[in-house]
């Protein structure tokens, strides 16, 4: 069983992001930059079902030198060896999705396993894209996946509740929190991490489709306010929040 992970090197939720000069990206100085949360979950996904079946694991990322950090700690977690695609400019979701698509196609892998969102922009869309790209059936938001004679039973979260989805492989999987609990890298996993073997390739050029023209942080929040006491402030609450603040 060959498993390819993509992963994405994103700055840690935690970490107090600013805007830089040009108005348009994100002052990197002193931000803390992990693996995509979400990718975790696939990662640990793919690793226990090399541990149940055998196989091999391969984690990739697109980006500058700085991601060899995020690689590092998917070796460290376990991957076998790694696909470093360098690049110094930004991509969208389409560009993206065409890049790793062009380092897996034609490699015989039997799952590709991302997660299903990056936390820094949100778009959720690599997934499906990489899929059609490479022409392999998809399978987005899963929460648990088995895997058997060639085919996977996937369970997805829809906004109808829970879908039970059967596929052949090879397929691509988005992984959803509640997947499973990612692992930590062990003082072992780390030491042999630095062995482990890195095949690194220039990205192909692909327009991006979308240009970010400005960020802006969100406007500031406004006071709250108390509108009564008790049981008589009731109507007044209500008609606020259908009048002013529109959540009714």
């Amino acid at each position: 069983m060959k498993i390819a992970v993509p992963i994405k090197h994103v700055p840690d939720t935690e970490t107090k992001v600013r805007i830089a000069g040009d108005g348009k990206t994100i002052n990197s100085d002193g931000v803390t930059f992990v693996m995509n949360p979400y990718d975790e979950y696939a990662l640990e996904e793919a690793l226990k079902i090399k541990e149940a079946g055998g196989g091999e694991v391969t984690v990739i990322t697109l980006g500058g030198d700085d991601t060899m950090k995020t690689l590092r700690t998917g070796l460290a977690m376990g991957a076998d060896n790694a696909i470093y695609i360098k690049s110094d400019k930004s991509h969208d979701s389409a560009s993206t999705a065409c890049i790793i698509a062009s380092a897996l196609k034609d490699k015989g892998y039997d799952i590709i396993f991302l997660g299903m969102k990056a936390v820094d922009d949100d778009s959720g869309a690599v997934g499906g894209m990489l899929a059609e790209y490479l022409g392999l059936p998809c399978v987005t938001i899963v929460v648990d996946l088995k895997i058997n004679d060639g085919k996977a039973t996937a369970k997805r979260e829809s906004e109808y509740g829970m879908e039970i989805i059967e596929t052949t492989l090879p397929a691509v999987f988005t992984a959803q929190k509640g997947l499973n609990e990612p692992r930590y890298a062990s003082l072992k996993g780390i030491m042999q991490a630095k062995k482990k073997p890195v095949v690194m390739i220039d990205a192909p050029e692909y327009g991006n489709k979308i240009e970010v023209l400005e960020m802006k942080y969100p406007p500031d929040r406004a006071e709250g306010r108390i509108v009564g006491e008790g049981m008589e402030a009731v109507p007044e609450l209500v008609r606020l929040l259908k009048e002013e603040a529109k959540v009714l």
